[in-house]
């Protein structure tokens, strides 16, 4: 028996998930740090919490599982996108890592679009925001530029904990597409945009498939952790992409909906596809392909904030009990999610949430299944966009995360996408992906198919959309549509207001 091990880099926390060379899991463990706040609108973390999170589950492991030390022989990893961790030329931090949910840069996306324009689309196939990476290079040299003289690298979250493990410095397409420095379609760093930006091209790492060896652990952490023979470390990729590895979106013939605090929708992609910027497209762990990806800022959030202020509390199965009475389309009440702003398809910072449609004879109840109804609706604008663009329809889309885990809301979800859902038996997410990259490295399997069908398992039952109900969500669904821009001016003065 041989044993892998995904390393779940997040934003919160790091989770390692343990499995063995058939696929069983084995153990996980995690260990939590915090997010800096130094300035409002920023989000920091110094890379060492992550150091000091993985030598707490590597201790944990090795204490828990007997064998651990003797069997393990590949790592491989899952990370935050976008973060940016830079070093000096002693591979040492020199800055905290500016996180993804860093907001600082709004001048900065201003400035690369004044720059590249529509080159920049061209080569990335994404349009500057704030999460990404590049802005957060150019926010350094203008505001810390003595740091930024001492920056000798550039690198992403689980590369450091890679180099801290291996002492190579690498990182992979997956992540690297998420930087704004990629060409997306060559897989070569741009030195259009690095140029542009008066960034040296030997700060940025090597790049590698996610599937490729970044080296070995070093004896002095083999030692300390009691590992008996030589370890592989693989490059591994960023979160959303290993996650969709690690849920079998491996062919074109099915999509992805994850419902947590944000909402995502993915899809496998054999070739290049022009989204023309509604959607975010980026290299995947699989050698040569692709994903898409529409995200809804507040999915979970926005039932988070319902919980909290109609149901403070109250457990989720109470608040939701009644929605099953409720016929689909809330009888004419509509919720927009968009209560932190929104991403796909409008990436408009200033959108604000709403109730539309509000009568005397709406119950609390029907206010639930709207707000569930809202968070479905807007995954849908992605799902949309991929089937318009792709000339295809999605017939079975993978559900995971909070919407998995209510039939209600699964079977929302098959009557507002028409399509059949189906669920996971043992939802691990990126770290279960992490693990099926290193049990491929390691060349346990021959294929990634072949460690899909091993690793990854279907729960029989789905959830079949009803055909009734596809026909009405259907029309409530082009009435919420035109929401957006019935509402968007009345956002944008209500948060200028506030903010004046």
């Amino acid at each position: 028996m041989s044993y892998v091990l995904g390393i779940d880099l997040g934003t919160s926390s790091l989770k390692g998930v343990l499995m063995d060379d058939s696929g069983k899991l084995i153990v996980t463990k995690s260990a939590e740090y915090k997010i800096d706040t130094p300035k409002q609108g920023y989000s920091e973390q110094h890379p060492e919490y992550w150091v000091v999170a993985l030598e707490t589950v590597l201790t944990n492991l090795s204490i828990e599982v007997s064998d651990f030390g003797k069997e393990l022989v590949g790592i491989s990893f899952s990370g935050q996108m976008h973060s940016l961790v830079v070093l000096d030329s002693n591979n040492k931090p020199v800055y905290p890592a500016i996180l993804w949910n860093d907001v600082r840069t709004t001048k900065q996306c201003q400035t690369i679009n004044q720059k590249l324009g529509d080159q920049l689309f061209k080569i990335t196939k994404n349009i500057a925001l704030e999460g990404f990476t590049l802005p957060k290079i150019l926010w350094l040299q203008e505001n810390e530029p003595n740091v930024w003289g001492q920056v000798n690298k550039i690198m992403l979250p689980k590369d450091y904990l890679s180099l801290w493990l291996t002492g190579n410095v690498y990182t992979e397409y997956s992540d690297a597409a998420g930087t704004l420095l990629l060409d997306i379609e060559k897989k070569i760093w741009s030195e259009k945009i690095a140029n542009t930006f008066h960034i040296d091209m030997n700060i940025l790492p090597d790049l590698l498939e996610s599937t490729d060896q970044t080296g070995v652990v070093k004896a002095d952490i083999a030692e300390k952790f009691g590992l008996k023979q030589e370890v592989k470390v693989f490059a591994g990729g960023a979160d959303n992409a290993v996650a969709a590895l690690g849920v079998g979106l491996i062919n074109e013939n099915v999509g992805l909906v994850s419902i947590g605090t944000s909402g995502v929708v993915s899809a496998y992609e054999s070739q290049i596809a022009d989204y023309e910027g509604r959607l975010h497209f980026f290299n995947h762990t699989v050698p040569n392909a692709f994903y898409s990806m529409g995200v809804t800022l507040a999915a979970g959030n926005s039932l988070n904030w319902y919980k909290e202020t109609f149901g403070k509390g109250q457990h989720f199965n109470e608040l939701l009990s009644e929605v099953y009475t409720v016929e689909p389309g809330s009888e004419g009440l509509l919720f927009t999610p968009y209560i932190v702003g929104e991403r796909t398809p409008h990436f408009d910072s200033q959108i604000r949430g709403s109730f539309l449609g509000i009568s005397v004879r709406h119950e609390r109840k029907h206010f639930s299944r709207a707000v569930l109804e809202g968070i479905i609706f807007s995954l849908r604008d992605s799902k949309d966009s991929m089937e318009s663009t792709k000339g295809k329809k999605f017939k079975q889309l993978l559900s995971i995360g909070g919407g998995a885990q209510n039939p209600d809301i699964l079977q929302m979800q098959a009557d507002i996408f028409d399509a059949e859902m189906v669920c996971l038996t043992i939802e691990q997410g990126p770290g279960l992906g992490a693990c099926m990259l290193a049990a491929y490295g390691c060349q346990l399997f021959d294929t990634l198919e072949e460690v899909t069908e091993a690793f990854v398992h279907y729960k029989e039952a789905t959830f079949v959309p009803k055909p009734e109900n596809v026909k009405k969500y259907n029309k409530i669904y082009a009435i919420w549509k035109k929401s957006y821009q019935a509402t968007a001016d009345l956002s944008h003065q209500l948060v200028d207001f506030n903010e004046s």
